[in-house]
């Protein structure tokens, strides 16, 4: 597997561009003629969107994505619908495509209304632009972007089993309402494996279920979640498991970076759990330490207080002996087991204690929990939770 430049534009015959003016932003990907996937949000209240580009995708088709940020098109109604569905026809009407085959995603202040005249001169302006570059790729990227700090896009190239080569690329945004279940992000991924649509939704949902599923920066599940795939089948050459691995590393890296810029983050928590006696139990204590307020909190102090570590694990109703847990601490540099078979080894006066102090200090930590009880392992991803996370957050709409 090799990294490449390009992100979604490292697929043959995939255009992009985007283009942003003052807090909007609109991206456009056209892979005509493909197959698609899509998974969307859980929560209950459901952007205009998410509805369209249901309908759009529910045929396995697409040929083209338009997204916009710095509104949501969420709460609005049926003008919320109308207007997504002016932004899917406009860049039908200028591509020559069918619309039906238009994806549409929206990201931003939830509760009103599009500015159709800035979408609209957006959209032309974007259109005009479509190339396939590296450059494109990363406009399109930035275009989508809200409270981000930096714009999120990765591809890699892998050999199938039979000896061909595929690409896969994607983009992404979220800072902020990341939870479980996806967040406040959109991803848009691309590749010229040929697979049917059905073929892709396994893959898709597989993927997302121990990547995108896995971040948490707040607790806050959005009204706007997608991760939308498209493959055009321009490597005619079809699905295998070594499709499946390339697909979920490329989700494991997007969603990384998610949890990286979490809104305020200072710094990047990764939470392994093993040694469970099921896949569910992993991913549920894993989700439970990187979700917990208490853990984020210290984490964003450099304070050691590895009791909320245990904590989450317990109150995450996995099955469980405290007697027989162990807990450790990994930087870049350096690991420390400051629980080891229910004894605590980080005590006062210790070298764990100092070391385990040193590494929470550090930007990037590892939080591995061996649970004792069996094989199956998940990791979530997540980071601090500081005082500019409130600012940001209780001065989003002033």
């Amino acid at each position: 597997m090799k990294i490449i430049k390009g992100g979604i534009c490292a697929v043959e015959g995939v255009l992009a561009a985007g283009s942003c003016e003052n807090d909007y932003g609109v991206a456009v990907i056209v892979c005509e003629k493909s197959t698609a996937s899509a998974v969307f949000t859980s929560n209950k209240v459901v952007a205009a969107p998410v509805i369209i580009t249901k309908e759009a995708v529910k045929d396995g088709k697409l040929s083209a994505i338009v997204a916009n940020s710095g509104n949501a098109n969420c709460f609005t109604g049926n003008k919320g619908l109308e207007n997504g569905r002016s932004m899917a026809y406009k860049v039908a009407y200028k591509l020559k495509l069918n619309v039906k085959d238009v994806a549409v995603s929206s990201t931003g202040v939830i509760g009103r209304e599009l500015p159709m005249n800035i979408i609209n001169n957006l959209i032309d302006n974007t259109v005009d632009n479509l190339e396939n570059s590296i450059q494109a790729s990363a406009n399109a990227a930035k275009a989508i972007m809200t409270t981000d700090t930096f714009s999120k896009e990765f591809a890699i190239e892998t050999k199938l089993k039979n000896g061909k080569k595929i690409r896969i690329g994607g983009i992404c945004k979220g800072s902020g309402m990341i939870a479980p279940n996806m967040g406040t992000m959109l991803a848009f991924i691309t590749t010229d494996i040929n697979a049917t649509s059905q073929e892709l939704e396994n893959a898709l949902k597989k993927a997302v279920n121990s990547t995108f599923n896995m971040v948490v920066v707040d607790g806050d599940e959005s009204t706007n979640d997608t991760v939308v795939i498209m493959a055009n089948g321009k490597s005619n050459t079809s699905i295998d498991e070594n499709f499946q691995e390339a697909l979920e590393y490329v989700c494991s890296k997007l969603a990384k970076m998610l949890a990286k810029d979490g809104e305020g983050a200072t710094k990047y928590m990764e939470v392994e759990v093993k040694g469970t006696s099921t896949n569910k139990d992993a991913q549920n204590a894993a989700k439970a330490v990187v979700s917990s307020s208490l853990v984020k909190t210290a984490l964003f102090g450099a304070d050691l207080n590895w009791g909320r570590i245990v904590a989450a694990v317990g109150y995450s109703g996995i099955e469980m002996d405290e007697k027989i847990i162990s807990i450790s601490l990994k930087s870049k540099k350096h690991s420390v087991k400051i629980v080891e078979l229910g004894v605590v080894n980080a005590f006062e006066g210790t070298q764990e204690l100092l070391d385990a102090e040193n590494i929470m200090k550090e930007k990037d930590i590892k939080i591995i929990i061996n649970i004792g009880l069996g094989n199956c392992k998940a990791t979530a991803y997540g980071c601090d939770l500081s005082y500019d996370y409130i600012k940001i957050n209780a001065e989003y709409t002033t």
